[in-house]
């Protein structure tokens, strides 16, 4: 399936529901009643694989039913949604079977006592075929087994395999079991011992516990708010005094009483402890983007990101490979969002589920994710003999690069520029599992070198005239020669002690490695965004428009020529020929021309204006014509300006949500016992408020007219995306960044 044109945005819908933060919240998770049923598409999976390496059939059918070479505890289990509110949207249905492979790719994993039951984090994509994207957070936790038929299968099953794993030693070995413990010294029949203990299960010795997942279906990628909100539900469950509220009161609040921030505004709202903060970026800024780079950076290291980077944009097939879910999301979200203004038009699976491993075998560009095993030698892992695949071993820090392949225009300077931002951040270009001491040591003295340099917008700290700051501003200099005419001079001032005077009474609303890493993702992504400014700042001189009206051109797009590349490119510097050369034959670019052309007759697409208003202001601060391109590289100039949007949207909340509250639950319902889920009340979450609710009420038109007031006050001659609001669940209807993607 894959998808055509620009994604309608979460806020293109009539109903409520778009405006809302959140969409749905789910439980996966065992279903007592169903047993121990093996994950079918796992089952699928081992076949295929023996399909994949020629093993007989035979083999393959070994995997259906019961494994009895593996342990029980290491099988894969079938999960099940457990519960899902509401129960469905109307323009954006509940896809169960989807979300259930996504919430818990692997399946049931069982664990005892002994084992690491530490919670995980991770997220997944939907996209549909017309485009439009849901985002999935997900937490997983282990809760003890308390069903004693699920306990007595797991018993059940050790001893199916206990039984088929001594009658295979008895089999392969002509020597009795006398003999055969003869042969072992005591201290490997220690070691075997405990082995054995560490990876069994007997039910009169060992505590069983299954894992389960908590997920927040949403419109946007607010991971950073999703994954707090999400833990402080984990912690209210865990902890041994009961939460303030119910948890129904928390999952009622987000899913109906919280809005999307509208675009270029921060929302506030309540998990079960404390507040949760989100910003959304301004229709003129970049579109959002909550996925740390700072992590693909320390992951890859800023010169294979780079290498994989420009294989994106040439469309090759990039196969990303990981134990950990949350880092294959990572790197490829956040590549990803480093196109811009391009967007990614073919196979995009970050996580790709088991079943579908034979998706690797296709002669198409791809991006997908796929989950390493632990143990597993990168030497056996069957990959398809492509030349044009790129294989990137998240864990180890390692790539391998198709045969052919250009370099990315300027790539030396542009790495230089790239570490400047990440040592100004801190983080050593190389990447975090590569950074020895003594290059700890040399960050640290670049650092503060950088932060002086007064380039990139950096300012240092220490005493500055205020006029020499300013000068180059008309304005300025007209009060200069007034203030020397009236005999006044311009002191010199502190500008650090100035502006924490002015600010002394804003408290920042986030903890402050969580801004840095909110300034570091737009200040990293503005020096991307320039090079396509400076590289395409003159691409509309070659465009093609023929045709006198849209249906016209969608009826003969085929056949006609909408760019003229031969001319482009030998418009461009020599050293950039290689690499342009193939990215303007690649779909992305061509959907981005042909989003120029649509523009004629309907709305600009969103990243499109982006793009073009930064054209236009290269043109007003330096006017140049198409003949006189040049190769020197020209570092990014908006830094600051991005970095300071971002920390004043999170020094004053522009909206903060109606707190939780209580429900009208039945009397009984919201018990406490820690350690497990509770089983939720479903009445009271499968609707919103209602008018009957005069709290919410009461509350809600409040804080409406508030909001008017707000918006008529700051907002007005703003564009109209920012005024086209719901009530109190405003947002931008515009379509964002929602791009053609192609889902699992």
């Amino acid at each position: 399936m894959s998808g055509s044109g620009a994604a309608p945005g979460p806020g293109s819908g009539s109903s409520p529901a778009a405006c809302r933060f959140a969409h749905y919240f789910v439980l996966c998770g065992i279903d007592a009643d169903s047993g121990l049923e093996p994950d079918e598409l796992a089952v699928l999976y081992q076949w295929l694989e023996a399909d994949r390496h020629g093993k007989s059939q035979d083999a393959a059918n070994t995997t259906s039913g019961e494994n009895f070479d593996q342990s029980p505890l290491r099988r894969t289990f079938k999960s099940k949604v457990l519960a899902h509110y509401p129960q469905n949207i109307e323009w954006n249905p509940f896809d169960q079977d989807a979300v259930n492979m996504l919430c818990m790719p692997k399946g049931l994993s069982f664990r005892t006592q002994n084992d690491n039951k530490d919670p995980q984090f991770h997220s997944f994509i939907i996209t549909r075929e017309d485009g439009s994207r849901t985002y999935g957070f997900v937490l997983t936790f282990y809760e003890e087994v308390t069903s004693k038929q699920i306990c007595t299968a797991m018993q059940t099953l050790y001893q199916m395999h206990n039984a088929e794993h001594y009658s295979s030693v008895y089999a392969s070995s002509s020597c009795s079991m006398d003999s055969l413990a003869s042969s072992i010294d005591e201290g490997d029949t220690t070691s075997l011992l405990k082995l054995q203990r560490y990876n069994s299960y007997d039910i009169s010795r060992d505590t069983l516990y299954v894992s389960k997942s908590i997920c927040l279906i949403t419109p946007l990628p607010f991971m950073q708010a999703c994954k707090k909100f999400l833990i402080q539900l984990y912690k209210a469950v865990t902890s041994q005094q009961p939460p303030p509220l119910p948890l129904e009161s928390y999952i009622h609040n987000i899913l109906y009483e919280v809005p999307l921030p509208p675009p270029g505004r921060s929302l506030k709202f309540y998990g079960v402890y404390e507040p949760v903060i989100c910003q959304r970026p301004g229709p003129s800024e970049l579109p959002l983007s909550d996925y740390p780079l700072r992590e693909a950076f320390e992951l890859l290291g800023l010169e294979n990101l780079v290498q994989v980077f420009t294989c994106v944009l040439l469309e090759m097939q990039i196969l990303l490979y990981s134990q950990d879910y949350q880092r294959l999301m990572t790197v490829a979200e956040g590549i990803t969002t480093l196109l811009f203004p391009f967007q990614w038009q073919h196979v995009y699976v970050p996580i790709l589920p088991a079943s579908l491993l034979h998706f690797l075998d296709a002669p198409v560009p791809y991006l997908m994710g796929l989950q390493s095993k632990e143990g597993t030698d990168r030497s056996k892992l069957e990959l398809p003999q492509e030349a044009n695949l790129c294989f990137v071993d998240i864990d180890n820090h390692f790539i391998e690069l198709p045969e052919e392949f250009p370099q990315f225009p300027n790539k030396v300077d542009f790495i230089q520029e790239l570490s400047e931002v990440l040592l100004q951040f801190g983080i050593p270009p190389e990447g975090s599992l590569h950074c020895s001491e003594s290059t700890t040591k040399l960050k640290n003295l670049v650092l503060k070198d950088l932060v002086n340099d007064k380039k990139n917008g950096n300012v240092s700290a220490n005493n500055i005239s205020m006029y020499e700051l300013l000068k180059g501003n008309e304005t300025i200099a007209r009060l200069q020669a007034l203030a020397k005419r009236t005999g006044v001079t311009v002191e010199k001032m502190d500008l650090s002690a100035s502006l924490s005077d002015k600010e002394k009474d804003l408290k920042l609303q986030c903890e402050e490695a969580e801004l840095r890493d909110y300034q570091l993702n737009v200040q990293l992504r503005e020096v991307f965004a320039n090079r396509f400014t400076q590289m395409f700042a003159d691409y509309e001189a070659f465009v093609i428009q023929t045709a006198q009206d849209m249906e016209s051109w969608l009826t003969n797009r085929e056949q006609m020529q909408n760019f003229d590349k031969a001319s482009f490119l030998s418009d461009q510097p020599e050293p950039y020929l290689p690499f342009l050369s193939r990215f303007i034959e690649t779909q992305m670019f061509a959907t981005f021309i042909d989003n120029k052309i649509m523009s004629q007759w309907e709305e600009k697409d969103p990243l499109l204006r982006v793009f073009d208003s930064r054209i236009e202001k290269i043109r007003l601060y330096n006017v140049r014509a198409p003949t006189l391109r040049t190769s020197i590289y020209q570092k990014c100039s908006t830094l600051k300006e991005a970095a300071q949007s971002i920390e004043q949207r999170l020094m004053k909340m522009d909206h903060t949500a109606i707190h939780p509250h209580l429900l009208d639950m039945k009397i009984g319902q919201g018990k406490y016992e820690q350690g497990f889920f509770p089983k939720l009340q479903s009445d009271v979450l499968a609707t919103g408020p209602t008018n009957n609710n005069r709290w919410v009420s009461r509350s809600a038109t409040a804080q409406r007219r508030k909001d008017r007031l707000r918006q008529h006050s700051e907002h007005v001659g703003l564009d109209s995306d920012l005024r086209e609001v719901c009530g109190l669940l405003s947002w931008d209807a515009s379509k964002q960044e929602l791009g053609t993607r192609l889902t699992y």
